[in-house]
């Protein structure tokens, strides 16, 4: 392997550092602060990013059959374009409706450059052999909370939250624009095919209990991630100690990805998503009985389990399903996970607010039923 092919994962894996930390985590230190600039309440903020995981959802489907058509490498490179557009119009913002509209924009970004791509990318360039490649991305990616949210906070600090958003645009366009054209392989020219050999794929038994089971971990997830401090709370910690706590989740996510590379890297990732699926429920009966001394083991199963997660949402489809196809096939399966994740937020604020041990019952029962829908994935040929 040359040096240009061994600096594939690095290289996307950077992109979703920042990818990541300029999307999904930008709100998390610069919504109080573009609220109070535009005289509007945070929440307006929140919502919007709601939305752009609705826009994600929507356009996923069809970003994967784009990218099956020109190649993940394409893609990758318009995601970094338009995260940039998207953060320099939140920059220049002179209003709260153009602020929605950039965050709105996010959305966009998410859908073409949030693991799907970098995941094709790897499955183009090593087949049936991408699972490590695809572990080490992911692993990269879980930096994208545990540097993103310092980061954003330290810029913030020196400047303002416009230069922050800058500073994030500048690092797409300067620096993982640039790696992505010139160091990433462009995709080998396949045969001619038929008209119309390469139909529309269609729902089957093992898709649809795949994306189910995505959907309820990632429901979970997102879930967590919005409302882990306050849950940590209710268990009887201190603001100050939950906060703490919280952060836990991106260490616990990054060893168990580390896990994942060393030990699990030739087991079924059916094996990755059932552990999964119980570290969460495992963390939160631990918690709840434990009371406020064992209450961050809550954090840190969840951070395991979103994990092993994440790198099976890439590893998953293509051992069941093998590399055909699989950047259309991967959009299906994450699409209805997408529209979930867009109303877990909401939906988990409602139970916490009647009861956080309810809300931790409802989410380990999700990751339970999870678990149960393991059973009868195998191989195609098995």
């Amino acid at each position: 392997m040359d040096i240009r092919s061994r600096l594939v994962a690095p290289v996307l894996g950077l992109g979703q550092i920042v990818a990541f930390a300029s999307s999904y985590y930008l709100l998390g230190v610069l919504a109080d602060p573009i609220a109070a600039e535009l005289d509007i309440p945070s929440g307006w903020l929140f919502l919007a990013l709601s939305a752009a995981f609705l826009v994600s959802a929507i356009l996923t489907p069809a970003a994967g059959r784009w990218l099956e058509r020109h190649g993940g490498r394409r893609m990758q490179g318009w995601a970094h374009v338009v995260f940039a557009a998207a953060l320099l119009l939140l920059a220049a913002a002179p209003s709260p409706a153009v602020a929605v509209i950039a965050i709105v924009g996010l959305g966009v970004g998410m859908a073409i450059g949030l693991y799907s791509s970098a995941f094709a990318i790897l499955v183009e360039i090593h087949g049936q052999g991408a699972r490590p490649y695809i572990t080490q991305v992911a692993m990269l990616g879980a930096l994208g909370g545990a540097l993103g949210w310092p980061t954003s906070r330290m810029l913030l600090q020196a400047f303002d939250w416009r230069l922050a958003c800058v500073v994030w645009a500048s690092a797409h366009l300067l620096v993982c624009l640039p790696l992505t054209v010139f160091l990433l392989p462009k995709r080998s020219p396949r045969p001619a095919e038929p008209e119309g050999a390469r139909g529309r794929l269609r729902w089957d038994r093992r898709m649809i209990q795949i994306a189910a089971l995505f959907a309820g971990g990632w429901v979970v997830a997102t879930a967590m991630g919005a409302h882990l401090p306050r849950l940590l709370e209710g268990l009887g910690m201190t603001p100050a100690r939950a906060a703490w706590a919280a952060g836990l989740m991106g260490a616990s996510a990054l060893a168990a990805r580390l896990f994942d590379l060393l030990v699990l890297h030739r087991s079924h990732p059916v094996l990755t998503v059932r552990l999964a699926s119980l570290f969460h429920p495992l963390g939160a009966a631990v918690a709840v009985f434990g009371g406020a001394k064992l209450a961050p083991l809550l954090a840190v199963g969840q951070g395991a389990g979103n994990g092993l997660l994440s790198t099976a949402s890439g590893v998953l489809p293509l051992h069941v399903f093998g590399p055909e196809r699989y950047a259309v096939r991967q959009a299906m399966i994450l699409t209805p996970a997408r529209y979930f994740q867009a109303v877990a937020p909401a939906a988990w604020a409602l139970t916490i607010d009647a009861s956080p041990l309810l809300a931790l019952a409802l989410s380990s029962l999700i990751c339970l039923g999870v678990c149960a829908l393991t059973f009868g994935l195998a191989p195609a040929g098995e």
